[in-house]
């Protein structure tokens, strides 16, 4: 049976160091701030949200919270990305995704300041990490996550075949990139790969990041592979009071007796995203006081 990697408890571990360094910070210099931006009034999003602010109350971070209608003019919004740009208070500038049909959230990212650009999304920050030698400013935080629970697990990536499963901008092509800087050797599959299974089976590591419900079975994973499950679909499940449960792309139960590590879906990844953007914001706070 694979090990379980636990995301909850690697992400509770990163929290405290970063509320150590919070505190550290606090005493001597600012405490670090980080604005959360949300338009409008979707659930999912205020869910996010509110998870975000909570988790920056419990580690010192200070939260600035930026409510926005959903009817704001574009260049409302990016006056207001502006304004926080230009705030020394704040470290870090997160705007939730998605915005409203009527913003083109490409230019809105591309506004927010490279220096404060905790989420990795800003197109210079993704290039540089595209190329060698370079280092961005920020590293998005769910394929951060991924690699830390490889690292924080003993997994080793150097020199190991690894597959990444989805090619989406937040997820399947940063992780593929960190993958090959940590010299790995890297392939992506995705919706218009021909047998994709064949290619899994040689994975070392399978990075599984496609949004489609238990794809990935037992017969596809190498034995001893370490399998981190970013997805998170939910399925129909009359028994549950909510009338679903939430899955992974991988067939958890199938899987987890091929893996040699695999993450739980919730309690994997999920956690990890979080304990990053703190992470993130933190480094932003020290970055200033350097320079």
């Amino acid at each position: 049976m694979a090990q379980i990697i636990d995301g909850k408890a690697i992400a509770a571990d990163i929290r405290r160091e970063v509320a150590a360094e919070v505190a550290a910070l606090s005493s001597t210099h600012n405490v670090p701030g980080l604005a959360v931006v949300i338009v409008g009034s979707r659930k999912d999003s205020q869910t996010y949200v509110n998870m975000k602010r909570k988790a920056c109350a419990e580690v010192g971070i200070r939260s600035v919270d930026v409510d926005l209608p959903e009817d704001i003019s574009e260049a409302a919004l990016v006056a207001e990305v502006h304004r926080l740009n230009a705030d020394p208070a704040v470290h870090g500038i997160l705007v939730q995704l998605p915005l409203p049909k009527h913003i083109n959230e490409e230019k809105i990212l591309t506004e927010i300041s490279i220096e404060k650009d905790v989420d990795g999304f800003h197109p210079l920050n993704i290039g540089k990490l595209a190329m060698k030698g370079r280092e961005p400013l920020f590293v998005p935080c769910t394929p951060k996550g991924c690699m830390e629970l490889l690292s924080r697990s003993g997994v080793t990536v150097k020199g190991k075949r690894a597959v990444v499963v989805g090619r989406s901008n937040i997820v399947g092509l940063p992780v593929s990139l960190l993958l090959l800087k940590a010299d790995a050797t890297v392939s992506i599959v995705h919706s218009r790969t021909p047998d994709p299974e064949s290619i899994v089976r040689e994975a070392d590591i399978v990075i599984a990041a496609a949004g489609q419900a238990m794809m990935i079975k037992g017969d596809w994973i190498k034995p001893g592979a370490a399998v981190i499950d970013v997805g998170t679909n939910s399925v129909d499940d009359p028994t549950r009071k909510s009338g679903y449960r939430l899955v992974g792309d991988v067939d958890f139960g199938d899987v987890s007796k091929v893996a040699g590590y695999l993450t739980p879906v919730p309690g994997g990844v999920g956690p990890m995203t979080v304990g990053m953007l703190l992470k993130n914001t933190v480094d932003g706070a020290k970055r200033g006081i350097v320079e």
